[in-house]
């Protein structure tokens, strides 16, 4: 039985996205943003943000993998679901749920900025730097966190406590969760 534990309560989620949400606002001053959510993780916190945005927004999604049934990540990335939108000659906002060892993150940035956007930047919920495998840091970060394996907030542990409102440490292996979390190693569409 795992034992979940709050890390980040539902009150300094409502105020990091604010804050996040005012740089962003700041940042883009009014500039019509496309705003791309990496599934299935990232829902909830994007959700959120773009409710503060103050300039035109458009959503897309993109889904990715690279892991097949391994735990860990192969280094492969498949995209699993390519954007509906062209972003050549448009400001994009990539948002994601966690970054870990940030190995699909990095190839995912890299195909985006290759299609010639106006400009493209990162924005994570959270971020786990001391698991950081590769050069990428976000332009945007909500929080920083220790190496735990968290669920809520969109975040999952085999498909369960995505409802979570807040961010909670599993302090307990179970089932299908590994010890450690890598957004591209969760056994399903990247996270």
């Amino acid at each position: 039985m795992e034992k979940l534990e709050v890390l980040i309560t539902e009150e300094q989620l409502r105020s990091g996205v604010g804050e996040l949400a005012e740089r962003i606002n700041r940042d883009y001053n009014g500039e019509e943003l496309l705003v791309v959510g990496i599934l299935r993780g990232a829902f909830v916190f994007l959700a959120d943000l773009v409710r503060r945005l103050t300039m035109p927004v458009v959503i897309d999604f993109v889904a990715v993998s690279s892991y097949g049934d391994d735990t860990q990540s192969s280094g492969v990335v498949r995209i699993l679901k390519d954007l509906d939108e062209s972003i050549a000659g448009r400001h994009v906002l990539l948002v994601e749920d966690i970054i870990d060892t940030g190995l699909t993150l990095k190839y995912l940035y890299e195909n985006l900025k290759a299609r010639h956007p106006a400009s493209l930047k990162v924005c994570t919920l959270l971020d786990k730097p001391s698991r950081r495998l590769v050069d990428f840091n976000p332009d945007y970060a909500g929080f920083t966190i220790p190496d735990y394996f968290v669920v809520g907030y969109g975040l999952d542990c085999g498909q369960r406590y995505r409802n979570l409102p807040m961010v909670c440490v599993i302090r307990q292996e179970q089932e299908g969760c590994p010890p450690s979390q890598d957004e591209s190693s969760r056994g399903e569409v990247h996270e």
